[in-house]
Protein backbone atom coordinates (compact mmCIF):
# COMPACT_ATOMS: atom_id res chain seq x y z
CA UNK A 1 0.00 0.00 0.00
CA UNK A 2 2.56 2.51 -1.11
CA UNK A 3 1.19 6.05 -1.42
CA UNK A 4 -1.37 5.30 1.78
CA UNK A 5 -1.22 8.57 3.84
CA UNK A 6 -2.56 6.89 7.24
CA UNK A 7 -2.81 2.94 7.01
CA UNK A 8 -4.01 1.47 10.18
CA UNK A 9 -2.52 -2.33 10.74
CA UNK A 10 -4.39 -5.22 11.56
CA UNK A 11 -3.91 -5.77 15.69
CA UNK A 12 -2.32 -9.28 16.93
CA UNK A 13 -4.11 -10.27 20.17
CA UNK A 14 -1.03 -12.43 22.43
CA UNK A 15 2.19 -13.92 21.06
CA UNK A 16 0.12 -16.19 18.34
CA UNK A 17 -2.45 -13.84 17.43
CA UNK A 18 -5.82 -14.86 16.66
CA UNK A 19 -6.01 -18.06 14.26
CA UNK A 20 -9.26 -17.45 11.72
CA UNK A 21 -9.91 -14.13 12.20
CA UNK A 22 -11.16 -12.45 8.97
CA UNK A 23 -9.54 -8.84 8.24
CA UNK A 24 -10.74 -6.99 5.44
CA UNK A 25 -9.00 -3.85 4.78
CA UNK A 26 -11.39 -0.64 3.30
CA UNK A 27 -9.79 2.27 2.16
CA UNK A 28 -11.26 5.80 1.39
CA UNK A 29 -9.48 8.98 0.03
CA UNK A 30 -10.58 11.96 1.52
CA UNK A 31 -11.17 15.20 -0.18
CA UNK A 32 -7.74 16.76 0.02
CA UNK A 33 -6.02 13.65 -1.10
CA UNK A 34 -5.28 11.85 2.22
CA UNK A 35 -5.64 8.08 2.01
CA UNK A 36 -6.63 6.58 5.06
CA UNK A 37 -7.32 2.43 5.69
CA UNK A 38 -9.66 1.23 8.25
CA UNK A 39 -8.93 -2.59 9.14
CA UNK A 40 -12.21 -4.78 9.82
CA UNK A 41 -11.01 -6.81 13.04
CA UNK A 42 -14.76 -8.31 13.80
CA UNK A 43 -14.89 -10.76 11.01
CA UNK A 44 -16.68 -8.17 8.82
CA UNK A 45 -19.48 -7.72 11.03
CA UNK A 46 -18.91 -4.25 12.33
CA UNK A 47 -16.47 -1.79 11.52
CA UNK A 48 -14.40 -0.45 13.73
CA UNK A 49 -14.69 3.55 14.32
CA UNK A 50 -11.14 5.52 13.90
CA UNK A 51 -10.55 8.78 15.51
CA UNK A 52 -10.04 10.50 11.78
CA UNK A 53 -13.24 9.39 11.05
CA UNK A 54 -14.87 11.05 13.48
CA UNK A 55 -13.02 14.29 13.66
CA UNK A 56 -14.02 14.08 10.05
CA UNK A 57 -17.49 14.55 10.69
CA UNK A 58 -17.48 17.15 13.31
CA UNK A 59 -17.94 19.83 10.62
CA UNK A 60 -20.41 18.44 8.82
CA UNK A 61 -22.25 17.65 11.69
CA UNK A 62 -21.59 21.25 12.94
CA UNK A 63 -23.14 22.78 9.66
CA UNK A 64 -26.51 20.81 10.18
CA UNK A 65 -26.72 21.37 13.10
CA UNK A 66 -26.49 25.08 12.96
CA UNK A 67 -28.57 25.64 9.61
CA UNK A 68 -31.81 26.50 12.30
CA UNK A 69 -32.20 29.60 12.70
CA UNK A 70 -33.08 29.25 15.99
CA UNK A 71 -30.16 27.81 17.34
CA UNK A 72 -28.08 30.24 15.68
CA UNK A 73 -30.05 32.72 17.52
CA UNK A 74 -29.73 30.52 20.74
CA UNK A 75 -26.45 30.35 20.51
CA UNK A 76 -25.91 34.36 19.51
CA UNK A 77 -27.63 35.38 22.62
CA UNK A 78 -25.68 32.94 24.56
CA UNK A 79 -22.22 34.42 23.35
CA UNK A 80 -23.78 38.33 23.76
CA UNK A 81 -24.96 37.08 27.50
CA UNK A 82 -21.61 35.96 27.73
CA UNK A 83 -19.73 38.82 26.93
CA UNK A 84 -21.87 40.87 29.04
CA UNK A 85 -20.70 38.56 32.04
CA UNK A 86 -17.25 38.51 31.13
CA UNK A 87 -17.33 42.56 30.87
CA UNK A 88 -19.26 42.57 34.71
CA UNK A 89 -16.18 40.40 35.75
CA UNK A 90 -13.22 42.15 34.23
CA UNK A 91 -14.72 45.66 35.67
CA UNK A 92 -15.70 43.99 39.06
CA UNK A 93 -11.75 42.81 39.31
CA UNK A 94 -9.91 45.67 38.34
CA UNK A 95 -12.38 48.67 39.34
CA UNK A 96 -12.47 47.26 43.10
CA UNK A 97 -8.55 47.08 43.42
CA UNK A 98 -7.84 49.87 41.93
CA UNK A 99 -4.31 48.10 40.45
CA UNK A 100 -3.83 47.82 37.04
CA UNK A 101 -7.39 49.55 35.74
CA UNK A 102 -5.86 51.84 33.42
CA UNK A 103 -4.20 48.93 31.36
CA UNK A 104 -7.16 46.65 31.77
CA UNK A 105 -9.12 49.20 30.09
CA UNK A 106 -6.94 49.72 27.30
CA UNK A 107 -6.63 46.06 26.63
CA UNK A 108 -10.23 46.03 26.84
CA UNK A 109 -10.39 48.66 24.26
CA UNK A 110 -7.82 46.78 21.85
CA UNK A 111 -9.75 44.35 21.96
CA UNK A 112 -13.14 45.25 21.00
CA UNK A 113 -11.85 47.84 18.12
CA UNK A 114 -9.56 44.66 17.01
CA UNK A 115 -12.71 42.22 16.93
CA UNK A 116 -14.74 45.20 14.76
CA UNK A 117 -12.41 44.82 12.38
CA UNK A 118 -11.67 41.52 11.98
CA UNK A 119 -15.97 41.20 11.65
CA UNK A 120 -16.30 43.86 9.11
CA UNK A 121 -12.93 43.16 6.51
CA UNK A 122 -15.25 39.68 6.18
CA UNK A 123 -17.23 39.67 2.60
CA UNK A 124 -19.48 36.92 4.48
CA UNK A 125 -19.05 36.41 8.29
CA UNK A 126 -18.93 32.89 9.48
CA UNK A 127 -20.70 31.31 12.32
CA UNK A 128 -17.77 31.78 14.89
CA UNK A 129 -17.18 35.10 13.68
CA UNK A 130 -20.71 36.21 14.18
CA UNK A 131 -20.47 34.57 17.37
CA UNK A 132 -17.49 36.52 18.53
CA UNK A 133 -19.00 39.80 17.36
CA UNK A 134 -21.91 38.98 20.13
CA UNK A 135 -19.82 38.38 22.25
CA UNK A 136 -18.28 41.71 21.66
CA UNK A 137 -21.53 43.68 21.51
CA UNK A 138 -22.13 41.88 24.67
CA UNK A 139 -18.58 43.04 26.58
CA UNK A 140 -19.46 46.25 25.21
CA UNK A 141 -23.16 46.89 26.81
CA UNK A 142 -21.76 45.11 30.10
CA UNK A 143 -19.01 48.27 30.26
CA UNK A 144 -21.41 50.67 29.37
CA UNK A 145 -23.91 49.62 32.01
CA UNK A 146 -21.11 49.16 34.50
CA UNK A 147 -20.13 52.86 33.79
CA UNK A 148 -23.58 54.09 34.67
CA UNK A 149 -24.07 52.07 37.87
CA UNK A 150 -21.12 54.24 39.10
CA UNK A 151 -22.62 57.45 37.78
CA UNK A 152 -18.65 58.37 35.82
Amino acid sequence: MAGAGILCAPAVAGAAGVAGAATATRRRIGRNGVAAAAVDEGGGKRRRQRLLDLVGRVPGAATNYFRSPWRRALFGGISLLGGFFVAQTISLSFGAVGVNDVIASALCVLLTEYMTRFYFTRQRPSLGVALLNNFKMGFTYGLFIDAFKLAS
